[in-house]
């Protein structure tokens, strides 16, 4: 479109105004030079001043013809863009108050009832957790009240001091060591319940937040698991079989070796299960009341054996009594290869099940028997009590060099004697060839002939000429 095709001639040249490169001082500077010589001072800029007011004046009666031909199309074109205005508008303020009420209807649907649904929730949702704490917090008094009737059973009392079960008022005046695995048991779902305190989702999360609680773990739980660990610790340290003297009756025997199995399962189960991320799980308990046990016939039988090689006339009945205590750690030990391992509901072991009890015995002592580590040890602690002796002279030294090949026999006989399972106990656990009865074969004689060697060398080679 070009202004200048009209029906009036214009001089205006409107190409150069339309330029997309038309720059207003350049075209102020050619009218400047156009009217003007550049040399006269001072410059002359009315006339293109005037020029550019004409100019101006011209385009605005242009403007103002063109408007006056074609004010009705005008008009009308303008009146057209605000009737449809006007209709856009009536269109959008209903469509807007339609959404209006459709938001206020969803508000007072969903909204609200959202707001009033997520109370509900939270309220349902505490509900709940009180709920759960609570079946948690009856669960743990229900046993704690088994817990103290099992105990009541362990120690031969017929009443607790809470209310009881007609069962436990029938229950016999005296210790019933099968108990003590029940209260191991009745203990590990308590110490479960425990455990799981702080964890999020699980049954005992925030029982301990709970005075009663805390009142049952401390004056019921605790007291309980120290005596029931002290009774299986007790029964541990008392395990005998016979002593020189004479042996049980198999009636005896076998209230001994079920007292024995009660309380190596009880310390089983009670052996602490928290460990750190890279320890592997025993049965520290259990092992250490092992232990216990074996260091004290130990100590018991070196002392009495240094006595008696100081005087020998005790010598013999010595000898007795430390291979009546091998026998009864020959019977434990049959008892323990005879013990199947127990499910622990607390610890996943996949290496120890279907095991015995012996096999961890026998891995934390590093040894191939209880009878090798028992004479062994012995006389590692015995050499240097014979050397005491013989280095204080005098006539225990002469007596003890005189009778050194008999000394030698004795013990020999003691070290092969104690390795014969007792004959109240073979029967029991099955010894197979561990010996039967109280005979010692030529066959049993040749199987501890380095525990013999060892023996003997620990007295004789310390004795001198």
């Amino acid at each position: 479109m070009s202004i200048a095709n009209d029906d009036e001639p214009s001089y205006i040249d409107y190409e150069t105004f339309l330029d997309p490169s038309f720059s207003p001082a350049a075209f102020a500077n050619t009218l400047v030079l156009a009217t003007n010589n550049p040399s006269d001072l001072p410059l002359d800029l009315s006339t293109p001043l005037s020029r550019v007011l004409f100019d101006i004046q011209e385009i605005d009666s242009h403007i103002d013809v063109l408007t006056t031909r074609s004010a009705i199309p005008l008009l009308s074109h303008t009146k057209s863009q605000t009737d449809s205005s006007k209709r856009i508008v009536s269109e959008l303020d209903v469509q807007i108050k339609s959404l209006n009420d459709s938001y206020k209807q969803l508000e007072k649907e969903v909204i609200q009832k959202h707001a009033e649904a997520e109370e509900v929730r939270l309220v349902a949702s505490r509900l709940w957790e009180t709920l759960k704490l609570g079946r948690a917090v009856g669960r743990a008094l229900q046993l704690g009240r088994q817990l103290e009737v099992q105990h009541a059973e362990v120690t031969g009392s017929a009443s607790t001091t809470t209310t009881t079960s007609s069962a436990s008022l029938r229950s016999k005046e005296k210790e019933d060591h099968r108990a003590l695995v029940r209260c191991a048991n009745t203990l590990l779902s308590l110490r479960e319940l425990f455990a799981t305190s702080n964890v999020p989702g699980a049954e005992g999360y925030g029982i301990e937040r709970v005075a009663v609680i805390r009142t049952l773990r401390d004056s019921i739980y605790l007291p309980i698991e120290r005596s029931v660990r002290e009774s299986a610790e007790r029964i541990i340290r008392e395990f005998s079989m016979g002593s020189a003297s004479g042996s049980l009756t198999f009636a005896q025997s076998e209230e001994t070796r079920a007292r024995t199995v009660s309380g190596l399962t009880t310390l089983y189960l009670l052996s602490p299960t928290t460990l750190a991320k890279t320890e592997k799980w025993s049965p520290t308990l259990m092992l250490s009341a092992l232990e216990s046990y074996l260091r004290t016939a130990l100590q018991s039988s070196t002392a009495s054996l240094s006595r008696a090689l100081a005087t020998l006339p005790s010598l013999e009945r010595t000898l007795a009594d430390v291979s009546a205590r091998c026998q009864n750690v020959v019977a434990l030990e049959a008892v323990l290869e005879a013990t199947k391992i127990p499910q622990h509901p607390l610890v996943s072991s996949p290496k120890t099940a279907g095991g015995n009890m012996l096999q961890p015995l026998l891995a934390y002592l590093e040894t191939g028997s209880l009878a090798s580590y028992f004479w062994r040890t012995m006389a590692g602690s015995l050499a240097p009590r014979v050397m005491e002796i013989m280095n204080k002279g005098g006539v225990s030294a002469r007596t003890l060099r005189t009778n050194k090949a008999n000394v030698g026999e004795a013990i020999r006989e003691c070290v092969v004697r104690g390795c014969v399972l007792p004959g109240n106990v073979s029967g029991m656990v099955g010894g197979g060839d561990r010996g039967k009865g109280d005979e010692v074969k030529e066959g049993e004689k040749g199987r501890w002939e380095r525990e013999v060697a060892v023996m003997v060398g620990s007295v004789v080679n310390n004795i001198g000429r």
